[in-house]
């Protein structure tokens, strides 16, 4: 399947895609990116559908020669699309803007920081432009990262390197304060063997954190779908939960998004809890419970109902996975 020539035909070909995947519901993994303040309309949320599940583990992307469908999870992918847009910034999820009271609480800007699946986003840019010192970034994509070092080559705090998440066995254990994900978790749940991927990853990411490190983890995963995927052995995490609505929301809230809310250890909400805006993010904070290990090591999960992603002007597009 040819690239896309625009960000317009590009999101057609991401609905339809995503859209053809298995939608039978399982507790496997649920996802899709976000950003600023959502343009799709109802009509084109009820043809993608709202997911709360997946049914099988592979997923679609575009690309590929010989009629060959590449997977969210597959480097050549992410390196045909990096090729057609020429490197143009592009913010999965929310922007730093948003996502900054979480970080600059739990992650000094002192931290060493590893930046997950960096794409052309401007989240480590502007880390930067807020004070933080240290910013390693790695992506699948060889090709994107050719283009932020020649990008960045005068930005000393930031470091490029290309590196599969799933193995990122050149950083020594306890490397990093603090891992950022913003959305590669969901690529790898939209491609083939998610799960083991899934655990892959993550079980790297809890070696490379320093004893009282942090991970941050953007997904649009909700916690019946994503828990299970973050549960891994020797990974024992205790939730907290808190809810951010997304950019743009205009209603009322009644805390403070810095405000736990409850949640049962499994997951689950109160029965009858509706957050104030239906298409919030929500956020997890994973803590290793100290029987495990001594040392705190936290994790937070963003996720919510329907994200959509910005390309800085350049349209928005929905990623879909039912994974």
């Amino acid at each position: 399947m040819p690239m896309p020539s625009s960000s317009s035909s590009f999101s057609s070909t991401i609905r339809r895609l995503l859209t053809s995947l298995a939608l039978s519901p399982s507790p496997a993994a649920a996802m899709s990116p976000s950003s600023p303040e959502p343009e799709t309309s109802e009509a084109e949320e009820e043809g993608m559908g709202r997911s709360d599940g997946g049914g099988g583990e592979g997923g679609g992307g575009g690309g590929g020669g010989g009629g060959r469908v590449l997977s969210y999870g597959e480097a050549e992918y992410w390196d045909a699309r990096y090729v057609e847009e020429g490197g143009a910034p592009y913010d999965w999820y929310q922007r730093y803007a948003a996502l900054r009271p979480f970080v600059r609480r739990f992650a000094p800007p002192e931290s060493r920081i590893l930046m997950i699946g960096c794409g052309s986003a401007l989240m480590s840019e502007d880390m930067v432009d807020d004070g933080y010192t240290e910013i390693m970034n790695i992506d699948i994509s060889s090709v994107v990262i050719e283009i932020m070092r020649k990008k960045h080559f005068n930005i000393p705090q930031l470091q490029y390197m290309q590196m599969d998440a799933r193995d990122m066995s050149i950083f020594s254990d306890e490397s990093f304060d603090c891992a950022i994900d913003k959305g590669t978790l969901d690529s790898l749940m939209c491609g083939v063997g998610a799960p083991l991927s899934a655990a892959q990853m993550v079980l790297e990411v809890e070696r490379l954190l320093k004893p009282g490190g942090i991970f941050m983890l953007i997904t649009y995963g909700d916690p019946s779908v994503r828990v299970p995927h973050l549960n891994q052995s020797g990974c024992n995490w205790k939730i907290v939960l808190y809810i951010l609505p997304r950019p743009g929301f205009k209603g009322k809230m009644k805390r403070s998004v810095l405000d736990p809310v409850p949640m049962t250890e499994s997951g689950v909400l109160p029965d009858g809890f509706v957050p104030e805006d239906p298409d919030s993010h929500y956020i997890y904070r994973f803590a290793f419970k100290e029987i495990l290990d001594k040392h705190k090591r936290s994790l937070w999960l963003v996720t919510g109902d329907l994200m959509t992603c910005s390309s800085h002007g350049e349209g928005k597009e929905e990623f879909k996975c039912r994974n």
